[in-house]
């Protein structure tokens, strides 16, 4: 599959997070240009940023003064934060999170992150997406935000989000890279509902996580269920040897049917809107938002 290269400015200084993103962002698909060592990150970004299409973020290495500074500029690019989820934003809202132990989903979660600008900007001042407000963004940056043109430029209109990478699809990997993604996203489970109740933003980070890469690598619903049944029974056998009640995990069929409520609203989102309306009869479709998680 020949698709145009993105460019992803890297703002790494971890060796090992450095090594992990090249290894794990498919060449020919992304370009990814090291900023992380330079002296000063963000005069680096600032002087490159026409150029860029995306950023992957290593949490501390940009002060708080220098993303201040972004945003007033409306200097906001799609971000993947590569880190330990811990449920405050790093960048601006539309972040995706992705602890340094699930590196293997690193190219999914930046085409989710570039989905969701592309989404956000698209239906930006129509009034028909509660998420199209973007606070982070002053009124007269928007104006001059060229961001979502030059990715349209180079994917088609919300190419990505319409048009998956099906070499991608968990289905058209080889055996050894399905057991590598299925091992990734089971460790994106787990943190899912050890945080589910106790911390419900870090919970929300790795519930994006999850459903992010499942909607890009078109993971089967099945499989879903397959990763929580087997999570919950591990729980269940560990709580048993320790002499603990076990009934309180039934509760966490709640964390299942929010990864189904959500993985069904990208999809919804993920038609285009010519297609939504023949299938409503012509009428507008309703907007659905998905219940935040409970806390």
């Amino acid at each position: 599959m020949t698709q145009p290269a993105l460019t992803v400015a890297s703002l790494i200084r971890d060796e090992q997070l450095r090594q992990a993103c090249s290894a794990w962002l498919p060449q020919g698909r992304y370009e990814l240009i090291e900023l992380g060592l330079h002296q000063d990150p963000a005069a680096e970004l600032e002087r490159c940023w026409e150029q860029f299409d995306a950023v992957l973020l290593e949490p501390g290495v940009l002060s708080i003064e220098a993303f201040q500074r972004l945003r007033a500029q409306g200097r906001i690019l799609p971000a993947v934060v590569l880190g330990q989820l811990s449920g405050p934003m790093e960048y601006f809202q539309d972040e995706v999170h992705l602890p340094p132990d699930q590196m293997e989903q690193l190219s999914y979660s930046l085409d989710a992150a570039i989905s969701r600008c592309l989404r956000r900007r698209s239906s930006g001042g129509s009034g028909g997406d509660p998420e199209a407000s973007d606070p982070d963004v002053g009124e007269g940056a928007q104006s001059n935000w060229r961001l979502p043109h030059r990715l349209r430029e180079r994917l088609g209109y919300l190419g990505i989000f319409y048009k998956r990478d099906s070499s991608r699809f968990l289905r058209n990997l080889s055996a050894a890279e399905r057991k590598v993604l299925l091992g990734s996203l089971r460790r994106t489970y787990r943190d899912l509902l050890v945080s589910y109740f106790r911390d419900p933003a870090t919970a929300n980070q790795a519930l994006e996580s999850f459903v992010n890469t499942a909607f890009f690598s078109d993971l089967p619903i099945t499989k879903t269920v397959e990763i929580h049944v087997d999570m919950i029974d591990e729980f269940w056998k560990k709580l048993q040897l320790e002499g603990h009640e076990q009934d309180f995990l039934k509760d966490y069929r709640l964390a299942l049917l929010d990864v189904m409520a959500h993985l069904c609203e990208m999809y919804r989102r993920s038609l285009p809107p010519e297609t939504i309306d023949k299938a409503g009869g012509g009428m507008t479709a309703k907007v659905v938002t998905s219940s935040p998680l409970k806390s």
